[in-house]
C-alpha cells in the first residue's frame, strides 16, 4: 500500500490527527490538540479542529493547511508536491521541515 504523502513531503499516514480523523478517535483528538498546543506554541488548539485527511487528499483539513506556506505555494505552482519543483532542494519555505525530517525529502522522491 502506498503511503499517503503531504505536500512537503510528511508522511500523512503517521499524523496522529489523519489516524483521529480516519478512526473516529475523539480520545486521540485530545491527545493531539495537547501535544500539539505544548510543540508549536498555540494554546487555544480545541480538539474539534483536530481532523484531517491528508493536505492533498479530498475531504477535512487542519485549520493550519488553509494558511499553510508550503501547501500554497505547491497549489500556486499547479504541483501536486514539493518534489515537483525544480527548486525544493534550495527552497526556504519547506527548508525547515527538511531539515528537521530529512525523511521528507525522501518520500518525495519517492513519489517522482
Amino acid at each position: 500500500m502506498e503511503k499517503v504523502i503531504a505536500c512537503c513531503g510528511l508522511n500523512c499516514d503517521a499524523c496522529d490527527a489523519r489516524i483521529a480523523t480516519i478512526n473516529g478517535n475523539d480520545e486521540l483528538r485530545k491527545a493531539t490538540a495537547e501535544k500539539w498546543k505544548k510543540a508549536y506554541n498555540v494554546p487555544d488548539i480545541p480538539f474539534e479542529s483536530i481532523n484531517c485527511t491528508g493536505c492533498r487528499m479530498d475531504g477535512a483539513k487542519f485549520y493550519h493547511c488553509t494558511v499553510c506556506e508550503i501547501r500554497n505555494c505547491v497549489k500556486a505552482k499547479g504541483y501536486e508536491t514539493c518534489g515537483n519543483c525544480p527548486e525544493m532542494e534550495n527552497c526556504g519555505i519547506v527548508a525547515m521541515v527538511h531539515k528537521h525530517l530529512p525523511e521528507a525529502i525522501e518520500n518525495l522522491k519517492r513519489l517522482n
